[in-house]
Parts: C-alpha cells; sequence; structure tokens
C-alpha cells in the first residue's frame, strides 16, 4: 500500500515557484521528502536512479538530453545531478517555450560549478527542502503562529502537549518522514542508518575524492559535541585529537565543503544589525547540522540518555529549534541568523525578513532561564539604532515547556510545540 502524503509547508512555496518559473529546484538531504513532494506537483516523471535504466538515461543525456525532457508538465526529473547538462537543457526548453510551470528538478547533492555552464537566473527558481519540523509531523499544535508575532498580535494563550520526553525522542528521531510515520523503535536505527551512509559513502561520491571513513566519523563526531557553537576549524582539529582521528585545516575544510554539498551541515550565519554604538561583533556562523538526529546518531545518544544529559539535550533541542525556525521563516521570505558581540550579549536566533522585519529569539529547554533570557532580548533591543532600522517586531523566548503566554514586559514564552509558520 502506498503511504499517505503527508502535506509540506514545501508544497506551497513550490506551487508559487510554478506559477512564476518555467523550472523549479527542489534541494536538500537525502530522504527529507523531495522527490514525493514534487511528484505530488509533477504529471510525468523521469528517475535518473533507476537501476534498470540509469545507463540508458545516462546516453540519452549525452547525445540528445531534450529527449528526457519530453513528457507532461510539470515534469520531474528527479535526482537531475547525476546528468548535469540536463540543468542547461532544462534552461534552454524553457527560453524556447516561454511558459511557466514546466519542470521540476530535485537534488540532493550539488554539482561541481564548472559543470553547468549557466545560472538559471530568471528561468530556475530554487526551493530548500529540510527535514519535517515539528508542525509538519503534528506534533506541534500549532496555536501560535510566527506570521502572527510579526503581525504584533498581542494574545497569545495555549498549551503545548510536548513532554520532555517527547522532545528527546523527536530530537532523536529527526524529521526524516520514514522515520515519522515509521514504528518508533525503529527511529533512532534510521538515523544512525543516514549518518553511516554518509560516513562510508556519500561524503566520497559527491566529489569522487576518497575520504577515511575513520576520519569523517571522528569530524561527525566532533560538529556534534559543537553543535550550535561558533567552533573553527582550529578548534575541531583539536577536539578531533579526542578520537585520535587527527586532519589538517585544510583537508577539515575540504571535508565541511562536502558536507555542505550534500546538505548534511547548514551553518547559522551571523547577523549584522546597526547598532546605536560602536560593538564589535563576531562573524562566526554557528554550526548545525539539518537535523539534530545526525548529531544524536554520531553520538548514540538515544532518548534515554538525552534524559541523563541535559548538557547535550539543550545543545540539540537549540538545533531543533533552529532546525523549525528555517523551515517556518522559509514561507515567510524570511532567513535565521544569530547575534553574538563582545560583551557576549547573544541571541539564538535572528528572523530577518527581507521586508526589513526581523525578532529576536532566545531558546531554553527550561524554565529557570526564562527571566535572564527576557532581560538579554530587551538588552539587545536597545543597542538597536531604530533610525536605521526597525524595532523588533517580537522577542520571545522558544522552550521546552508547556505554556504559550506573553510576559508583562512584552517578551513572548512559546513552546516550540505550539509554533507554526
Amino acid at each position: 500500500m502506498t503511504p499517505e502524503y503527508i502535506p509540506r509547508i514545501a508544497d506551497i512555496l513550490l506551487k508559487e515557484s510554478l506559477a512564476s518559473s518555467g523550472a523549479v529546484l527542489i534541494e536538500g538531504p537525502k530522504w527529507c521528502g523531495k522527490t514525493w513532494t514534487a511528484k505530488h506537483a509533477a504529471k510525468s516523471v523521469l528517475y535518473l536512479q533507476d537501476p534498470d535504466k540509469t545507463s540508458s538515461y545516462l546516453q540519452i543525456a549525452d547525445t540528445k538530453p531534450s529527449l528526457l525532457l519530453k513528457g507532461e508538465t510539470p515534469r520531474l526529473l528527479d535526482e537531475w545531478q547525476m546528468a548535469p547538462v540536463l540543468w542547461d537543457a532544462v534552461r534552454f526548453t524553457v527560453d524556447q517555450r516561454q511558459k511557466t510551470g514546466q519542470f521540476i528538478l530535485t537534488g540532493s547533492a550539488s554539482p561541481q560549478d564548472n559543470l553547468v555552464q549557466h545560472t538559471g537566473t530568471g528561468r530556475i527558481s530554487r526551493i530548500f527542502m529540510r527535514p519535517m519540523s515539528l508542525f509538519e509531523s503534528g506534533e506541534s499544535n500549532g496555536t501560535v503562529s510566527l506570521s502572527s508575532l510579526f503581525a504584533r498580535e498581542p494574545n497569545i494563550d495555549s498549551i503545548s502537549s510536548l513532554s520532555i520526553e517527547d522532545l528527546a525522542a523527536a530530537i532523536t528521531r529527526g524529521g526524516w518522514p520514514a522515520s515519522v510515520t515509521g514504528p518508533e523503535e525503529t527511529a533512532f536505527k534510521r538515523a544512525i542508518d543516514y549518518s553511516e551512509a554518509v560516513i562510508n559513502h556519500d561524503i566520497s561520491k559527491v566529489d569522487g575524492v576518497e575520504k577515511n571513513p575513520a576520519r569523517v566519523r571522528s569530524l561527525l563526531r566532533s560538529l556534534a559535541r559543537n553543535t550550535a557553537s561558533m567552533a573553527t576549524i582550529t578548534t575541531i582539529k583539536n577536539d578531533m585529537a579526542l578520537d585520535e582521528a587527527g586532519l589538517s585545516e585544510k583537508t577539515i575544510s575540504g571535508y565541511l565543503s562536502a558536507l555542505k554539498r550534500i546538505f548534511v551541515i547548514e551553518d547559522q550565519p551571523a547577523w549584522s544589525p546597526a547598532l546605536l554604538s560602536r560593538t564589535a561583533i563576531r562573524t562566526s556562523a554557528k554550526r548545525h547540522f539539518i537535523d539534530p538526529s545526525i548529531a544524536a546518531a554520531v553520538l548514540r545518544a538515544t532518548p534515554k540518555r538525552l534524559l541523563e544529559d541535559f548538557n547535550t539535550f539543550g545543545i540539540l533541542f537549540e538545533s531543533l529549534c533552529i532546525r523549525d525556525l528555517r523551515i517556518y521563516a522559509s514561507l515567510l521570505d524570511g532567513e535565521i541568523f544569530h547575534y553574538h558581540d563582545r560583551n557576549d550579549l547573544e541571541a539564538d536566533a535572528i528572523i530577518q525578513l527581507h521586508d526589513g522585519r526581523w525578532g529576536a529569539v532566545e531558546i531554553k529547554l527550561g524554565s529557570r532561564s526564562i527571566d535572564e533570557a527576557a532581560n538579554n532580548l530587551h538588552k539587545l533591543k536597545n543597542k538597536i539604532d531604530t533610525g536605521k532600522m526597525q524595532e523588533p517586531s517580537f522577542l520571545l523566548v522558544l522552550t521546552g515547556g508547556e505554556f504559550a503566554y506573553r510576559r508583562d514586559d512584552g517578551v513572548y514564552i512559546v513552546p516550540i510545540g505550539c509554533l507554526k509558520p
């Protein structure tokens, strides 16, 4: 029986992009549901990974790629990067047809830059798809919307049904659709299988450069230990020495580049606002995996172990929240940054929309640090030069707790189990 399709936030983005562009590229990690989402909108499909047909498809791509584009539109070209010539073929065909919604391309790896001749600007729009958020998986009740916070709607009164145990399970399971819909007892094993595929196969395949699995494993473990931090390559190199699998900084940089190309890691860039006074802002990005389950898997951090180690739990909870905020912000035409200055004033997330609106977020698993987090958010607000940029639309403490409400000082307290776009 074919499993029932679970609606995704990317469905909305894909529909909008097909209405305005000749072709749409959906990029993202393996197993995140790109093909299912694309198939849901497509009228015909070309599976380049079909083992019975891959060889003939690649031969056709080398001789007459336009043959592979024939079919009812929108036509899905799944894992197009296996035949990079299809990119230029799609771009050319879109130019010739002068119609929107002709093709959907999906890819779980970025091809090398020199393999396509044109960027596709004006013809091919891009969507980045991540694993499922808690709202998409049905675990967040969606009673507080990010869009309402940006609209400055003051009334928030809600309760999350997610327990600490539920959050630990959600982190280790991840947002992979097969794990969300599959048996709970196999979810953590799926995340381990994913990380093992990256270690032993995917990271070497993406650029054709063979990489030592033991050293890849050591790097992933270091990245997991440094999740949600601004760890430098030097820090990672020194940390990897704990596993006795040393690499040069140049080699680490190459490995990180490969991990980015297969969408395993996704750094969180620093925010550079207009400030009232000169304050040095740290410009390093924060380290994150595309999904917190990868960090949990390489550390073998089961739900039980997370509940016994709240330091690791808190770090991976922040990564879970950043994943969901990124997904929700994508629907609002926004991006996620972080703020950290020389005085160690920080905000775990800055949600900035392209129309100039922004909100500051602190992430706290428990309730003990909420007062401190709220005070820090006000300190950041008071540093902003509102003559050059807008005041924040909201100040938010995102928690693993139960209750959503608005404090007397205007700071919103919202459980991740209540949030939606």
